[in-house]
């Protein structure tokens, strides 16, 4: 099995804490998504005919997108591969662009699975993104979808926003799970150089929240979340049974996917490829005939080290079983960090398995870093 992510470069407006590729110049839209097509049948070959399980509209915002458009890339995808019968089709979506119309028209493409970038369902701290909807407009884009018979939503929400305290992300909390979405996403605010924070953070416009703080705010997502029958089955991600993100869960399972769009990525077992993070070079080589992308090989360490950053993010944790096919073994190093992490309760050892605990997804990426292996 495969999968396939549509990178759609395109928002209304920018969020002040957004730090991907997208473009608020509506302009290029048809034209670009018509290049995006045409990647798709360039790259027809890629996965090697695999079947294809998931199929993930990312960006930026694909709910731009028209109906035709959405229909363009989705025909061009059935022709030029293999589809799985219970594929599952994901869009992302504002909760703006989410008319009684829209949803009906995500249906009848066979769009089944929504995510929704609520954020937050507080006036003030959407006010603060430069987010485009309201409080009143995210529940009403989680209803109108009910009633249109999605019954796989994802919702987005944000915590460790300044002066967003502890009652205020509970009530959030609450908020976003009156609706039972069968998934939610929450990531911890991040401050990036290149944003509108960065650049207030920068001018000594914006404090960042307290990491002990920010912390905090996590372990109540983890209890709230996991004591309302959800899994937390990724660092950032939560599901009800039977609701992981399938398209996500492939990353992290490392198995191989086409990325088409500018910026997007693909991996195809061996390597990993980057297309160019800029829309206007992104079509004029596409229409050329051309692929705007890099190629990086993946060494042996390249594989070990991305598997502990992935795995120890995952509830399924790493295996060590599966990294000594690489030739990994444990280090006099690495089983005393283990160990020490054993003792301050971070981690849990079960036979081969290595697995975080809540301390220890406080930390994930710089437990994961620690383990890195070098070629010196």
């Amino acid at each position: 099995m495969a999968g396939i992510y549509i990178h759609i470069p395109f928002c209304k407006q920018a969020c002040h804490y957004c730090d991907f590729h997208f473009s608020t110049s509506l302009g290029l839209q048809q034209q670009l998504t018509a290049a995006i097509v045409k990647e798709i049948m360039m790259q027809k070959d890629y996965l090697g005919g695999e079947q294809i399980e998931t199929i993930y509209f990312g960006g930026g915002t694909p709910s731009l997108l028209t109906k035709e458009e959405i229909s363009d890339v989705l025909t061009t995808i059935r022709r030029n591969f293999t589809i799985h019968p219970e594929s599952e089709i994901t869009l992302e979506a504002n909760p703006d662009d989410l008319s009684k119309q829209k949803l009906e028209e995500l249906r009848s493409l066979g769009v089944n699975r929504l995510s929704i970038g609520i954020q937050s369902f507080r006036d003030d701290i959407l006010t603060f993104f430069n987010r485009a909807h309201n409080g009143a407009e995210a529940a009403r884009s989680i209803e109108d979808a009910r009633s249109a018979g999605f019954n796989n939503i994802s919702i987005d929400l944000i915590y460790g926003v300044p002066g967003q305290d502890d009652v205020t992300w509970r009530a959030g909390l609450e908020e976003g799970l009156k609706f039972a979405p069968e998934h939610i996403s929450a990531y911890s605010l991040t401050i990036e150089e290149r944003t509108v924070f960065g650049k207030w953070q920068t001018a000594n416009k914006l404090t960042p929240m307290d990491e002990g703080l920010v912390a905090g705010q996590f372990e109540i997502l983890m209890d709230t979340l996991v004591n309302r029958g959800y899994d937390h089955y990724e660092i950032s991600n939560f599901s009800l049974p039977g609701y992981h993100s399938r398209h996500n869960s492939s990353y992290w399972n490392r198995t191989k996917y086409l990325g088409a769009g500018p910026s997007a990525h693909s991996y195809d077992g061996v390597s990993r490829q980057f297309n160019i993070a800029n829309n206007a070079a992104y079509t004029r080589r596409i229409e050329s005939g051309e692929i705007p992308s890099e190629r990086e090989v993946l060494t042996t360490i390249d594989k070990i080290n991305e598997y502990f950053l992935i795995g120890l993010r995952t509830s399924a944790g790493c295996d060590l079983t599966f990294l000594s096919e690489y030739g990994f073994h444990f280090s006099d190093r690495h089983r005393r960090y283990v160990d020490e992490l054993v003792r301050l309760d971070k981690m849990v050892v079960e036979g081969s398995l290595l697995k975080l605990t809540n301390k220890g997804k406080l930390l994930a990426d710089k437990i994961a870093a620690d383990l890195f292996v070098s070629d010196e």
